[in-house]
């Protein structure tokens, strides 16, 4: 039984019959429901967390006395939670109910938010945010699952597909501005504040219009849980150290040792269990694979260009927080005027050419970047690169997603949408820690841009993996999954 996102009853209402699914909110007849635009803010929420504090960061550091080596845990402590816990969050989605689950991670990161701005101490802070991130994860998975199963139709799908990608892309960038709008005008503390009255709003009325979905019985596979959280957790904990602690530490070349053992482990189990944490179904179509290493290899290069693009601003053009944000907003605003067409092109022309124009245009933004002349400014230098990151992001996000989900049954939504989050997640780490490795290994004191190009020429490599991974979509027969979902999109 799939989920359901629903409309209030109004005068002509009429009883649907018993066990059918409630109709979908629409305003008009390419509208979304009521539901869906309540899941969204609600994932809007969780993907502007990952880089709201990233301008406020010196200002947290004076306030609660971080440690230079404790600073980085403002972001590591969220992206750790949400990373490592992302397929066990998809997975309790199915079993559990996935509005249930939804309400819960929503209220475990809104308490989080309100604890993280009143905290009064670095340790506490960082407690918080891995608290938030605690809840992502939980309610992540199940945004996704619930916006795409109760769809009515494949064209309805594809639009709430684009919504959710526009939300999910362009809400990093988004939340660089408003990051600095807040603590430029108010306190840097209001970039975790803002989250409370929203998910309150949100707990408040998602129980009037999402439906919940049939809980999946069935043995829960524990030693699933337990190695594919343990091994997420290990590798993005590597991951994130890199740049502080180097390729060759023993903590890294652990990390990542512990994280493959355990994903070993992992596929044994899936491989002999009746109910598994993550179908092994789901890695078996190629296609879906290729369309996965292409999600992580663009996310880790579009993730790392917030990483040295800030420092460019901020650093090199004595940007201050709030200008700084707004220097991103060519990205957020391409995205979502794309979001509002790629619908309709995916349906005439299916996901595959979109995938790969995206990622050609992702590389060629970096490879202009790595090589920026001495002197370049914001519009002859930035500019540009990031206006074309905004517009393969918005081409590219959406069919990959839809790639993903494709064939996929409603009751394993959630988990096919906690693999799609994780490799996610997974990707920006890798590529974040791979491109500060190559930043801060050829940094000159007093000459950003020399260690700039190179992250920008490593996030390009990075781009052209993605590229790769792209290309192998690519049939001489068809561009796009043959199902009857996708026969009727193209129909």
């Amino acid at each position: 039984m799939s989920s359901t996102l629903t409309s209030p009853p109004g005068p002509a209402a009429t009883a649907a019959p018993a066990g059918s699914p409630a109709p979908q909110a629409e305003t008009g007849s390419r509208g979304l429901g009521i539901g869906t635009y309540l899941v969204l803010l609600a994932q809007l929420m969780l993907v502007l967390d990952g880089t709201v504090v990233n301008v406020a960061i010196p200002h947290i550091a004076t306030d609660l006395h971080f440690s230079d080596s404790g600073l980085s845990w403002i972001l590591n402590g969220y992206t750790l939670a949400f990373g490592g816990l992302l397929l066990l969050g998809g997975r309790l989605g199915d079993v559990l109910g996935r509005r249930r689950l939804f309400r819960i991670g929503l209220a475990t990161f809104t308490l989080a938010s309100a604890a993280g701005g009143v905290a009064p101490t670095a340790g506490i802070l960082v407690a918080a945010r891995a608290l938030q991130g605690v809840g992502a994860a939980l309610a992540a998975p199940s945004v996704l699952a619930l916006i795409t199963t109760s769809a009515p139709t494949p064209a309805a799908r594809n639009r709430a597909l684009a919504a959710f990608t526009a939300v999910s892309s362009g809400g990093g960038a988004l939340g660089l501005i408003l990051g600095g709008a807040l603590t430029d005008a108010v306190s840097w503390r209001w970039t975790l504040f803002i989250n409370v009255p929203i998910g309150i709003a949100v707990l408040a009325l998602v129980g009037r219009y999402v439906g919940e979905t049939e809980r999946r019985h069935g043995r829960f596979d524990f030693v699933g849980a337990v190695s594919s959280t343990g091994a997420a957790v290990s590798l993005v904990w590597a991951l994130i150290g890199v740049p502080q602690h180097g390729w060759e530490s023993a903590r890294t070349i652990g990390g990542l040792a512990i994280g493959v053992a355990l994903f070993a482990v992992l596929a044994a189990t899936e491989l002999r269990v009746s109910h598994p944490l993550l179908r092994p179904g789901l890695l078996k179509d190629r296609r879906r694979v290729a369309a996965l290493v292409t999600m992580a290899g663009m996310y880790g290069a579009m993730l790392s260009m917030f990483f040295v693009m800030t420092q460019f601003l901020e650093d090199d053009l004595r940007f201050g927080p709030l200008t700084t944000g707004l220097a991103f907003l060519p990205l957020p605003m391409s995205v979502f005027a794309l979001s509002r067409v790629m619908p309709r092109l995916v349906a005439r022309f299916g996901q595959v050419p979109w995938i790969v124009a995206g990622t050609i245009g992702i590389t060629a933004a970096f490879v202009r970047l790595a090589f920026l002349p001495d002197g370049a400014g914001y519009w002859d230098g930035a500019f540009p690169s990031v206006l074309v990151l905004g517009l393969s992001a918005g081409m590219t996000f959406m069919p990959i997603t839809s790639l993903v989900l494709t064939g996929v049954e409603p009751e394993h939504a959630g988990s096919a949408s906690g693999l799609l989050q994780t490799m996610q997640q997974l990707g920006g780490s890798i590529g974040l820690a791979v491109v500060a490795s190559s930043f801060a290994s050829h940094a000159v004191p007093t000459d950003f841009l020399a260690g700039a190009r190179y992250g920008f020429g490593t996030a390009a490599v990075i781009g052209a993996m993605a590229l790769l991974a792209a290309l192998t979509l690519v049939t001489p027969a068809r561009c796009h999954l043959s199902t009857p979902e996708t026969s009727a999109l193209h129909g």
